[in-house]
């Protein structure tokens, strides 16, 4: 899988989440499509935050420089 299809269903899955939390949150939902799509999210939520944690551990890779970890401030302007 590439990084941009990864990311893509990233986003995807968040927005998933997102939808599922806003109709969850509406109350419209009977009690069995709403402890559906609680498992749903769940299970999304849990699929995330994986995802995130994997992205930290190769950012944290990367900033090794040898046998020490350099810790950088990230800066979103520097692109």
């Amino acid at each position: 899988m590439t990084k941009e299809k990864k990311a893509i269903d990233f986003e995807q899955q968040l927005e998933t989440l997102e939808a599922l939390v806003e109709s969850l949150e509406d109350g419209g939902l009977s009690l069995e499509d709403s402890l559906t799509s609680f498992e749903q999210g769940i299970k999304l939520a849990r699929d995330c935050q994986q995802a995130l944690k994997q992205a930290e551990q190769k950012v944290e890779l990367l900033m090794r420089q040898g046998d020490e970890l350099v810790s950088q401030p990230f800066d979103a302007q520097d692109d």
